[in-house]
């Protein structure tokens, strides 16, 4: 085991370290970070909308809420448009925030980034559609899921073209003093907008050549489709979830390292299920039933990664003998209940502990898989549709996340929850015994 961690550590820890701090990927992550709290409002809008105000969802049923409240659907209509003001629109918001944290990162002008790459994603979006009755508008199919590859690139090569060219002196236009500093500010990188838009025209008119119908669609079935394909795979979750414990046991936060690469082949799924639930008022025959976010953060990530309040309850049970494990555990708790477990995988720790190594990544998986078969063998519990608040207790999850509105789901968490204890048990007390005998030792 000494040799491994010497290994991985003079090795693949560099390179971990390197691929977390790599600008762009800093970037696609943090933009990603930033869109969530949208996303969260989005589905939050349709949790509320089908589960409370529709006249046969789960608590509006359960409380007769159609009874006490004339036209109970009516008011679905309040919230529908903020579907509209956020999932909807991933693409765009995705294209903003990505080009604002690259040049951020690399020193450039962050807003002028930002609108500089809308203006961009919209020169390489398909043309305006003709409609029967004469007029014409853009198709708004690119502006959510489908188009978040497009908005990346595009978000990426604007910030990082931007940033260098603005700080060259020979682009640069100078405004008196007398100008005020926002004008000023804005005709100093000009000449670098001009430049980055006129080769966005240039990149469509060629692209308009090799694929009539523009580099959206080009894009989209090349690359985005395939990785979507991917990663509706149980396959692909559990190659995830191993690289990403292993990484924390080496003391890198693999869930902010793998981030980007997940969210590229994970986002539109999460999207387009919840344009489903909008749509049907369930998550009964979502698309897309085996996500990163359906499967692992709904039945393998109780209590953090690798399923540590399964951990926690397992020294309470087992490991009271040791008193130094137990006195973090008690403060572990707590966190542990809302997901942050960075106290008991510092802590305990498991990082470089050779102890759990097995059980912290074996759990996740055992968990992933019988949220699996739950979901697509015996199919006693809908999809996770809904995207729910990383800090939502664990085994809550499957049952909110599924609609809130079947009882099995909420039994199911819970089954996770106990399935990882058991795994964690026997490691808490050879552990626990270990110590004991070191001490023993000792004394």
């Amino acid at each position: 085991m000494e040799k491994f961690q010497a290994l991985m550590m003079r090795y693949f820890v560099p390179l971990a370290t390197k691929l977390n701090a790599q600008r762009h990927v800093s970037a696609v992550r943090d933009a990603f970070t930033l869109a969530f709290p949208l996303t969260m409002a989005g589905s939050l809008v349709v949790l509320i909308n089908n589960v409370f105000l529709s006249p046969d969802g789960f608590v509006a049923g359960l409380l007769h809420l159609d009874k006490l409240i004339p036209n109970l659907a009516e008011y679905q209509e309040i919230f529908n448009p903020i579907v509209n003001g956020t999932t909807n629109i991933m693409a765009l918001i995705i294209a903003f925030l990505t080009a604002y944290e690259l040049a951020r990162i690399m020193g450039g002008d962050e807003v002028l980034s930002g609108i500089t790459s809308l203006a961009a994603f919209f020169i390489l979006y398909p043309a305006a559609q003709e409609f029967k009755d004469g007029g014409t508008g853009l198709t708004n199919s690119y502006f959510g899921a489908q188009g978040l590859f497009v908005a990346l690139f595009v978000g990426l090569i604007v910030a990082e073209l931007l940033s260098k060219m603005g700080k060259n002196e020979k682009l640069r236009i100078k405004m008196p003093d007398t100008v005020p500093p926002a004008v000023a500010k804005s005709f100093d990188i000009l000449f670098p907008i001009m430049i980055v838009l006129g080769l966005s025209g240039l990149l469509n008119f060629l692209m308009l050549k090799f694929s009539p119908e523009g580099i959206q669609v080009l894009i989209y079935n090349a690359i985005q489709a395939p990785l979507v394909s991917l990663g509706n795979s149980m396959g692909t979750i559990i190659t995830f979830v191993i690289v990403q414990q292993f990484l924390w046991v080496l003391g890198i936060h693999g869930p902010n390292t793998l981030n980007a690469l997940r969210t590229v082949m994970f986002a539109e799924q999460g999207l387009v299920n919840l344009d489903y639930v909008v749509a049907n008022g369930t998550a009964w025959g979502a698309p897309y039933p085996v996500t990163w976010g359906g499967i692992n953060d709904a039945f393998g990530n109780i209590g953090g990664s690798g399923g540590t309040l399964g951990l926690i309850i397992a020294v309470f049970i087992a490991g009271r003998r040791n008193k130094a494990q137990y006195q973090i555990c008690k403060m572990s708790f707590l966190p542990g209940i809302f997901n942050i477990n960075e106290p008991i995988v510092f802590g305990l720790p498991i990082v470089m502990n050779p102890m759990f190594v097995v059980p912290f990544i074996i759990s996740p998986i055992v968990c992933n898989i019988i949220g699996y078969l739950c979901i697509m063998v015996f199919k006693i519990i809908p999809p996770v549709a809904y995207t729910v608040a990383w800090t939502t207790p664990g085994f809550l999850i499957p049952f909110l996340g599924s609609g809130a509105d079947n009882f099995m789901a909420l039994v199911i968490g819970f089954v996770c929850l106990a399935v990882s204890t058991l795994i964690y048990f026997p490691f808490v007390v050879a552990n626990s015994r270990g110590v004991e005998e070191v001490e023993g030792e000792t004394v």
